[in-house]
């Protein structure tokens, strides 16, 4: 394994788990968590996979800034669907779904060429590759 030489470290503290309270070391983040309605919580407040699904929206999208090159990523979205399932019972797994439009990309290939290679750079993607299923798809 390659010896990571770190750049910024993020620090959050969690209590109470699904049904609790994260926060920042720095206080930007400072909120409760809930489980969502869909597996038997309560809802009406965020989720681990909701901030997943924005953590590795926003890192991808920075991936995919730095492989466009002259390509305009203007208008660009990417959205990130975590999904979380279970193989059998008590145990739990995510998968992702990346959809990446591009508005300015030549063509719905070229558009597809990009996102895989934001993929291959994403930090989020190196760090769930082999352990999670991830599907990058390019769309209009």
């Amino acid at each position: 394994m390659k010896k990571l030489s770190v750049d910024y470290t993020a620090v959050a503290v969690n209590t109470g788990g699904r049904k609790g309270h994260v926060k920042t070391d720095d206080g930007l983040l400072d909120f409760d968590v809930a489980m969502p309605k869909e597996i038997g919580g309560e809802g009406g407040k965020t989720n681990p996979e909701q901030l997943f699904a924005a953590g590795y929206a926003a890192c991808f999208g920075g991936a995919l800034g730095s492989v466009a090159g002259k390509i305009s990523l203007r208008d660009s979205e990417i959205t990130a669907k975590v999904h979380l399932g279970s193989f059998a019972p008590e145990d739990y797994g995510l998968g992702v779904d990346i959809f990446v439009k591009i508005p300015h990309a030549k063509s719905l290939e070229e558009a597809q060429k990009l996102a895989d290679e934001a993929h291959a750079i994403c930090p989020y993607s190196k760090a769930t590759a082999g352990n999670i299923e991830v599907n990058v798809t390019a769309i209009l």
